[in-house]
């Protein structure tokens, strides 16, 4: 008698404890993104775009996004430490001190992720590293667009975990060209530009160091970031630039 009751206590603590580590084991641990993002372009209506960018990724329940306005974020190593993931959707014209600027490249290097969108690339004009960053830069006088109209937009690599299963798909928005860069890009969407003449590339990735980059160049405003296919691009594209895999 004794040892049975023995039994049911030791169930009535083991079980609990064994139910509280499954239920925990089912939920993986959010990816922690920083996303920094501020003054832009007067066309850019830069605080709904970052706070439409913040929500297309946290009601995918895999991130926990945290918002900064202030570039000089970079500066502090500790701060970034804390992250899976930079999603760079500023255009400062001002540098960063050569501190903030080791950082960043020492996070990518690192083996951490960087995801840059629209005219964010053409940030820090004079730090041509930072073009090498990100795969291709928008670079002032050169690069370009045509009028905003509604294009289509190609699936390359129809295997790669960001865009897998997707379609071909028109979207409302500019369709960068002319980026400019000559390192290895793996592009994954492209579209046909009236302006430039040429298929350019508006979805690619490339490896910095040990470290993942997604480049998308999407994203004028609201309304371009609302088409369901470049939403998916956008969380895709900041999950696997930080893992290397979408769930």
């Amino acid at each position: 008698m004794r040892r049975l009751v023995f039994a049911l206590v030791l169930v009535c603590i083991v079980a609990p404890v064994f139910c509280v580590r499954a239920e925990g084991a089912e939920k993986p641990a959010l990816i922690k993104a920083l996303l920094i993002t501020g003054a832009d372009v007067g066309v850019h209506p830069w605080r709904e775009m970052s706070e439409t960018t913040r929500e297309i990724l946290v009601k995918t329940g895999r991130f926990d996004v945290k918002v900064c306005e202030d570039p000089h974020i970079l500066e502090s190593e500790t701060a970034l430490k804390r992250y899976d993931v930079i999603v760079f959707t500023i255009y400062t014209k001002p540098t960063i001190p050569a501190q903030g600027m080791e950082n960043l490249l020492n996070y990518v290097k690192g083996g951490k992720g960087f995801y840059v969108q629209h005219l964010a690339s053409a940030s820090f004009a004079k730090w041509d590293e930072f073009g090498k960053l990100c795969g291709r830069k928008w670079v002032m006088g050169t690069s370009g667009h045509g009028p905003r109209s509604v294009f289509k937009s190609n699936i390359v690599n129809k295997e790669h975990p960001i865009t897998k299963g997707l379609s071909d798909f028109d979207t409302d928005d500019e369709l960068y060209a002319k980026l400019q860069g000559t390192g290895k890009i793996n592009v994954l969407v492209s579209a046909n530009s009236d302006w430039s003449k040429k298929t350019e590339p508006l979805v690619f990735t490339s490896k910095y160091g040990n470290g993942r980059v997604v480049h998308n160049a999407y994203g004028h405003d609201r309304k371009a970031l609302m088409t369901p296919n470049v939403q998916k691009l956008i969380a895709r594209g900041v999950e696997w630039a930080a893992t290397g895999k979408v769930k």
